[in-house]
């Protein structure tokens, strides 16, 4: 049974533990590349094998919060200052917007009150990234193809970073700042993921106190075939990812 809400203005698809009672708590947020929605991310993770609740939130401007129904206005925050209004700002949206959306699943979902798990990929892994250092408190956290460092942004899209973007870069510099993952952190990386993702994610991953790097034969960036606005038959790869999620969150969350 797959549910499909709204959290504090947030909107969510969640799936039950098998069992359907009570139970722990997964969180994510999706990609830009496909998978694109809370929904089409859930059905390429849906992690059916953890004993918890998965719930897939939608990033700002992303699936029922699009712009005149199409990623149109997200593309167009890559020609201005695309790290103050796409990489920081609809990042950090994200993240001031998820206190209250927690406490609103709490609120309607049978979850614990305990330590959850945090799940992100690509652009969402910078989400999961901010969340994992602003004091939730979280059992165990993965991350997929992330974006680490906001200046891998500029080095991907091929544009040189500002002077003016040095303190946010900064900021977004999960690398710099891995001391502060504690947590049992697994970082997945597509064997053919762009190589600065690549990069930071061993970076990443020999950086953090309690991390581990899982390379997945085949994938790319993307989890799902385009459009990645719905859901879709699960890619081969992507089941491996899922696979890999359900093993480490099943060992963590227990």
């Amino acid at each position: 049974m797959t549910i499909s809400g709204v959290a504090a203005g947030v909107p969510f698809t969640a799936l039950p533990p098998a069992n359907g009672e009570a139970g722990q708590l997964v969180v994510t947020w999706h990609m830009l590349d496909a998978p694109r929605t809370d929904a089409a991310f859930a059905a390429a993770l849906p992690m059916t094998g953890v004993p918890a609740w998965r719930v897939h939130l939608g990033l700002p401007m992303c699936g029922a919060r699009m712009v005149d129904g199409s990623m149109d206005a997200v593309v167009a925050l890559t020609s201005g200052d695309p790290l103050r209004d796409l990489v920081d700002g609809l990042t950090r949206q994200a993240l001031e917007e998820f206190p209250a959306a927690l406490t609103a699943l709490r609120a309607t979902l049978p979850v614990t009150d305990g330590p959850i798990g945090i799940l992100g990929g690509s652009l969402g892994g910078l989400v999961a990234l901010r969340v994992l250092t602003s004091g939730t408190p979280v059992a165990a956290a993965a991350l997929v193809n992330p974006l680490v460092r906001a200046r891998t942004y500029f080095e991907v899209i091929g544009r040189e970073q500002p002077t003016a973007a040095r303190e946010p870069a900064d900021e977004l510099d999960f690398v710099a700042r891995a001391a502060e993952l504690a947590m049992p952190l697994l970082v997945v990386s597509g064997e053919h993921d762009l190589p600065p993702f690549r990069a930071d994610a061993r970076a990443l991953a020999d950086a953090a106190p309690n991390a581990e790097l899982r390379t997945v034969p085949g994938l790319g960036h993307p989890l799902a075939e385009e459009p990645g606005l719905e859901r879709a038959p699960q890619r081969p790869t992507a089941r491996v990812v899922d696979e890999a999620l359900t093993e480490w969150f099943t060992r963590h969350l227990a």
